[in-house]
């Protein structure tokens, strides 16, 4: 059976559902944001029937696309977000909200096993961790067969199928590894699927018939169509594992701190590229967190060799 584990680590909580010792979705919670679900106490500060914006306590702006009806300018209403803050390419976007008359709440979490960290085993590791990340920021995936090439645009993520196979049998492999990858990397919103064009009709439906089959509801789609390219939409209630890995430094600085959470504990150097680092110094609560760990002070040395994903921890 399918089961949730939960990593709370520094500044993100990971998140995964694990069927068969393999990750069929993964996600990434960050630290401090508000997460899809929560009802709070806002201020509307533009009304309009659509796309008014309100205003939290912090000072975070929350866009409402249906509007606030009844509510004037300056008035406090509760409101439930619908989306979260996506980072990355488009930091502009504000999170997504909707008028509620819930009181307020947090956001339910994910039930399911907690795994100990740091501890002595990288138990994620074990179930494909790092390759999820490796696919993440390369926005490259392959399979015996083909491959898969991910594109985040402010429009929408593309997904680029291609292989040596023949082009039908490459349609429906490619739109089934496509959903599952869709699924693992928890892409949502507007998504294009670009797949060989085939030579007849069974194939573009087989292919249909293998997203369907793969990628849990709910999901809307179109048929495929002659030149191989099939749209799906999906919920999107928060940033992918890929739009998050376009906050380069901050994604390295998270994945750098994970790594070195699983050394051996005492005083350690952070070695990794300056653009990691310099992220790392805007976050002193994440190298004190490391500390507290570890056991030890945490030093820092810049590397501009080293690539944003090649930092290290050495211990001194």
């Amino acid at each position: 059976m399918p089961e949730w584990w939960i990593e709370r680590g520094i500044g993100e909580t990971r998140a995964v559902l694990v069927e068969d010792s393999e990750i069929v979705e993964g996600r990434i919670l960050l630290e401090g944001a508000v997460a899809c679900g929560s009802v709070l106490s806002a201020r509307l500060i533009i009304a309009a029937s659509r796309n008014a914006i309100a205003r939290d306590e912090a000072g975070t702006e929350y866009l409402l696309p249906h509007g606030a009806s009844g509510v004037t300018d300056g008035a406090t209403l509760n409101i439930e977000v619908t989306r979260e803050a996506i980072p990355g390419t488009e930091p502009w976007k504000r999170p997504l909200a909707r008028m509620s008359d819930a009181p307020c709440r947090e956001a339910e979490e994910i039930e399911g096993k907690e795994l100990p960290f740091p501890a002595p085993r990288d138990a994620l590791a074990g179930v494909g961790w790092d390759d999820l990340l490796e696919q993440a920021r390369s926005g490259l995936v392959r399979f015996a067969g083909g491959e898969l090439r991910i594109l985040p645009t402010p429009a929408m993520t593309l997904v680029d199928v291609d292989g040596p196979l023949d082009p039908d049998e490459l349609a429906i492999l490619g739109a089934s590894e496509a959903a599952r990858t869709i699924r693992r990397l928890d892409i949502g919103g507007s998504i294009g699927v670009d797949l060989p064009t085939t030579k007849g009709r069974s194939a573009r439906q087989g292919a249909a018939a293998a997203i369907d089959s793969v990628l849990p509801q709910p999901f809307e789609r179109t048929a495929v169509n002659g030149f191989g390219f099939v749209q799906i939409v999906r919920p999107r209630r928060r940033a992918s594992l890929i739009e998050l890995a376009q906050d380069r430094a901050a994604f390295e600085t998270r994945a750098l701190l994970r790594r070195a959470a699983f050394g051996p504990p005492g005083p350690k150097r952070l070695v990794g590229h300056p653009a990691v680092l310099a992220a790392l110094e805007t976050h002193p609560e994440w190298r004190d967190a490391l500390a507290r760990q570890a056991g030890g002070a945490i030093g820092l040395r810049a590397d501009a060799a080293l690539p944003m994903s090649g930092g290290y921890a050495e211990n001194v």
